[in-house]
């Protein structure tokens, strides 16, 4: 394989063609073709040799060089000389100079040339794996038409042009089959480089290949006009797609339907008859809520933020429908607002309500030492603790029909004689479990919560200042996809994860353990992200 006049500039052509052939710069394969021969070289002068081969990008010359740095002190013979002996070779050597030698022409025995043609094999493919990457990283997120190349284990292999993607079984919609040479559309959902080369995911059930199918056929969506807020699919069965027109005298759910349900009909027919709900979105939780249970009516929506969760109330024959086959409705319901929903007939909400009533009405009469009436009047006016009775505003007591000033003095009287009492015992069980006096000092802590957290170990104000928000108001954590109930301490006494924060917090700058100045720093930083994630969401 020694290099001749006669085939220089075919190492060029050569070159060219293999670029042109796998899309890539000409001159990575030069570079390719100059370390391949690099390394046939050394197999033949010694491997521990800086040995560097150079292409001449004109003329396709090749030129073999051998290359030394000057070192002070020489550690490797074969890569490095001493200053002394570097004067042999040229003028004035400096520490860090290279001493360049040419090699004569030689000719590359077979197991060489083998050698290099693996090199240049493996570099043209190292190229050719950045280069699709490259290409196909940036197009993550979206729609792409390929062929089928062959099936492995349920996985489809697709060609996609210029590369091969992986349609997962997982990803397939349920009961699609694909063979050799069908043509397939697909969603670009994940695109990742890795040893063996750039690998593409696609997916046919994810939601936002629905989204994406709209947005081909529906141009409003293409133009901005129409936004898709949400969308949550049971792959090859339903679907519900929340969406919102930004014109007045556009509705969203026409457009995205079509004339004669044209367009809606084409993203129904790429998913393999998956039929889908769209439904206008609506800022207000409920207000969307009860648009996404459609075909259900809703009778009643109660919302509680704080948990994410939704009490929905509908009329007993509509129980069946709004949950849907299998708890379809309902769940996909659940998936397009982000919400917990529960659902309860108009039966089941009145026996609820009903025991709500008994209990708080005996609540009062135990504690107050009233009769059944005056129970009942107070909790058919709201209610629900002696608290409130305690300290509301006489005037909220003297609308009740039937109370004058001595009868509400006198409740309120007795509802603050009750909690006195209450509150002394809860505070003498609290000091038998161990509380220490500086917890029972703490202000914003009731005796019934210095029980709660005492029966949990928090007995000091410095295991309080070390609990988390979310340990004493509690919350939700996602497991496997699902959403799984943290109790906290304190959250049967309606405590909040803002009014947690805040506790714990006078607790660690009463410890001294914070500043002030801290505080205001962290509370003006959360601002700073909150108003850049407004911002981002506006974006």
């Amino acid at each position: 394989m020694a290099i001749t006049s006669a085939n220089r500039l075919e190492l060029l052509q050569i070159a060219d063609a293999v670029a042109r052939e796998k899309l890539i710069d000409p001159d990575l394969v030069i570079q390719a073709m100059e370390e391949s021969m690099a390394k046939a070289a050394k197999s033949r002068y010694g491997a521990e040799l800086d040995i560097r081969a150079h292409i001449d990008r004109k003329t396709g010359d090749l030129t073999m060089t051998r290359v030394r740095e000057v070192v002070e002190e020489v550690e490797n013979l074969s890569t490095e000389m001493t200053v002394e002996e570097a004067k042999a070779h040229i003028e004035n050597p400096e520490v860090g100079s290279l001493i360049i030698d040419e090699l004569p022409p030689m000719d590359f025995g077979r197991i060489a040339a083998q050698s290099a043609k693996q090199v240049i094999l493996q570099k043209v493919r190292e190229a050719e794996r950045d280069r699709q990457y490259e290409e196909f990283k940036d197009r993550q997120g979206e729609i792409i038409n390929g062929l089928v190349k062959r099936v492995e284990y349920g996985n489809v292999i697709v060609d996609v042009g210029r590369g091969e993607a992986v349609l997962r079984r997982d990803q397939l919609i349920n009961r699609e089959m694909f063979r050799n040479g069908d043509r397939v559309r697909a969603y670009i959902k994940e695109v990742r480089s890795e040893m063996r080369g750039p690998q593409i995911f696609l997916s046919r059930t994810a939601p936002e290949f629905m989204a994406e199918l709209f947005k081909m056929e529906v141009p409003e969506i293409y133009d901005g006009i129409i936004d898709i807020k949400a969308v949550a699919r049971d792959p090859g069965s339903r679907a519900k797609i929340g969406v919102i027109s930004y014109d007045n005298s556009i509705d969203p759910v026409g457009a995205c339907v079509g004339m004669r349900g044209s367009r809606v009909q084409a993203v129904v027919n790429e998913l393999q008859g998956e039929k889908i709900d769209i439904i206008p979105w609506n800022e207000d939780a409920p207000t969307f809520l009860v648009n996404a249970l459609q075909p259900a009516e809703v009778a009643k929506v109660v919302l509680d933020e704080d948990a994410e969760r939704i009490e929905v109330v509908v009329p007993d024959e509509q129980l069946s429908l709004a949950i849907g086959r299998r708890g379809q409705n309902v769940r996909l319901a659940s998936q397009l607002t982000g919400l917990d929903i529960d659902i309860m007939t108009e039966a089941d909400e009145s026996e609820r309500r009903q025991k709500e009533f008994e209990v708080r009405s005996k609540l009062f009469m135990d504690t107050m030492n009233v009769d059944e009436v005056v129970a009942q009047l107070l909790v058919s006016e709201g209610f629900a603790t002696l608290e409130e009775v305690a300290y509301v505003e006489v005037d909220e007591l003297l609308v009740i029909e039937g109370f004058d000033q001595d009868t509400a003095d006198e409740l309120q009287a007795r509802a603050r004689e009750s909690l006195e009492e209450i509150n002394a015992k809860a505070l003498a069980a609290a000091k038998e479990l161990g509380t220490e006096q500086s917890l029972i000092d703490f202000e914003g802590l009731s005796p019934q919560m210095l029980v709660a957290l005492a029966q949990d170990g928090v007995k000091t104000i410095e295991d309080f200042a070390t609990c988390a928000d979310w340990e004493l108001a509690g919350g939700y954590t996602t497991i496997d996809g699902e959403r799984v109930k943290d109790d906290g301490l304190l959250e049967s006494f309606d405590v909040g994860l803002a009014e947690a924060q805040e506790l714990v917090m006078a607790a660690r700058l009463q410890l001294g353990w914070v500043t002030e100045e801290q505080l205001a720093e962290d509370a003006a930083a959360a601002e700073a992200d909150e108003d850049a994630s407004d911002e981002e969401a506006e974006a």
